[in-house]
């Protein structure tokens, strides 16, 4: 993929999954779930234990249609092994120097409408609002009204009840962790994983209709 049809195939998707658990045996598991429900969009957390191998593996695996990046990149040696391992986009919780040049698209993370700002003008194709729970999709609608061009994609906190009042505020697309998997990654149930993952693509569906 092209950086502009990574980050078109994450707006498609409309929720990137963030795949975050202490470790990354389920990941594969837990990836096929996803994509079997619509998300195909995939964020694999470098915190998680064994996310390189994860992230290699899945790219192997997973149809070339799904977009799988790395999240929580904070060095240039971070992304550098995520890139190695096949990541297609990298994620990072605020605004990283020097991730740049890199060959692969990066969302750095911002909160502040200086910040988002700034991380725009990186030529960020999309700028992570983190943690967007805090603030709530007002926020995000009052942003645009200043910063009409900046795509953003709000992360952390969401719940998938909220994920169609942040699309219709503007989001380009939304981060869901926790809220979406779970305890799936850490051998919870896998029907009950498909089940959220469901309503998440419903929502996006609903918010697009």
């Amino acid at each position: 993929m092209s950086d502009l049809s990574v980050t078109e195939a994450i707006v498609r998707s409309g929720v990137v999954a963030v795949l975050r658990a202490p470790a990354a045996d389920a990941f594969s598991a837990v990836s096929d779930v996803l994509v079997e429900a619509g998300i195909t969009a995939l964020e694999v957390t470098l915190t998680s234990r064994g996310a390189l191998e994860a992230l290699a593996g899945l790219r192997r695996r997973l149809p070339a249609h799904v977009a799988i990046g790395a999240g929580t990149v904070l060095s240039p040696d971070d992304a550098k092994a995520s890139i190695d391992a096949g990541a297609a986009f990298l994620v990072s919780p605020v605004s990283v120097p020097g991730l740049e040049g890199f060959d692969v698209p990066v969302y750095p993370g911002a909160f502040t409408p200086s910040e988002i700002f700034a991380a725009a003008r990186t030529g960020a194709p999309l700028v992570k609002l983190f943690p967007a729970a805090v603030v709530g999709p007002r926020y995000l609608k009052d942003l645009h009204g200043p910063l009409p061009g900046v795509r953003i994609m709000p992360t952390g906190g969401i719940e998938i009840a909220d994920v169609a009042a942040w699309l219709t505020a503007g989001a380009a697309a939304v981060g869901l962790g926790g809220p979406l998997l779970g305890d799936a990654a850490a051998g919870g149930s896998l029907a009950e994983l498909a089940e959220r993952a469901r309503r998440a693509v419903d929502a996006v569906a609903y918010a697009r209709s």
